[in-house]
């Protein structure tokens, strides 16, 4: 009876399991399949080759790429802070670098016209400098930097946690400094998280709205990335937008496949075969 009662318990919860994944499925898959069929290829490609589209599509990857470029550089020395240092103030420091990732993007950018703008506690120090940062190309590439900054320190400060002490141990007892240990053994062993941290921090900001268009504003080659003409063409031409938005979509599916089938392993025993080079 008993036997007879947990396999029918087993089922109902395995039921119940695919029922659950169908749901998710058809929630995730539908919209996208709808953005997909809704406007023929050749008016698809057509309408990709508008100016308007370009020229979004142009300001996006320059701004996308330079915040990038601006959160690796800032969220390198913060992770390996976070990961390797146990210090006064750090659990502030965690929760100050974890809040732009659950804090509403308007909000965001209402904080962020505050602090920058002309009267802000840091703008009257730019506006003395001739210096105006809200509503110019900058002020994008600002606002995706505070956006992207905790997707990219996330899981590197978890690579460079997870890096074997025996590794470090090893420098430790080779007298290598800290400097040259970071560079030849926990950032070669944590690289595939670099990686996914960089690829998530560049999607997020390639995607960023709601701080982008309350701090920059939306200004036709100016300020006005993919997700903003998204936004504006809803509006008027509903094809062109939809062109913007499966431009984006083909973005992010691509790196995402290259995430997924990047090999984790590649640099994994890098940083201890220069441990012993001589």
């Amino acid at each position: 009876m008993a036997t007879h009662r947990r396999r029918s318990v087993g089922l109902l919860l395995r039921v119940a399991t695919a029922l659950a994944v169908l749901l998710l499925v058809l929630l995730l898959g539908l919209p996208i399949l709808a953005m997909l069929f809704r406007v023929p290829v050749g008016v698809l490609i057509g309408r990709l080759a508008d100016p308007e589209i370009l020229q979004a599509l142009r300001l996006s990857l320059i701004t996308s790429a330079l915040s990038t470029i601006i959160v690796v550089l800032l969220g390198l020395p913060a992770a390996y802070l976070l990961a390797a240092r146990n210090f006064p103030g750090k659990r502030l420091l965690e929760g100050m670098l974890d809040l732009p990732m659950v804090l509403p993007p308007t909000v965001a950018g209402l904080a962020l016209l505050l602090a920058f703008g002309r009267a802000g506690l840091a703008g009257a120090a730019l506006s003395a400098f001739g210096l105006t940062l809200p509503f110019t190309t900058m002020a994008v590439v600002v606002a995706q930097v505070f956006m992207a900054v905790p997707f990219f320190i996330a899981p590197v400060r978890a690579g460079m946690a997870a890096v074997d002490q025996r590794y470090l141990d090893a420098a430790a007892t080779l007298r290598a400094s800290e400097t040259y240990t970071f560079f030849r053994v926990i950032l070669p062993l944590s690289l595939p998280t670099v990686l996914a941290g960089t690829a998530m921090a560049w999607a997020r900001s390639l995607g960023e709205f709601g701080a982008t268009i309350t701090f920059a504003g939306n200004l036709p080659g100016r300020t006005q990335t993919m997700p903003l003409a998204v936004y504006v063409q809803m509006e008027s031409d509903i094809d062109r937008a939809v062109a913007l938005s499966v431009l984006l979509l083909v973005m992010s599916a691509t790196l995402l496949v290259a995430l997924r089938y990047t090999p984790v392993g590649l640099f994994g025993h890098k940083g201890h075969a220069e441990l012993h080079r001589p």
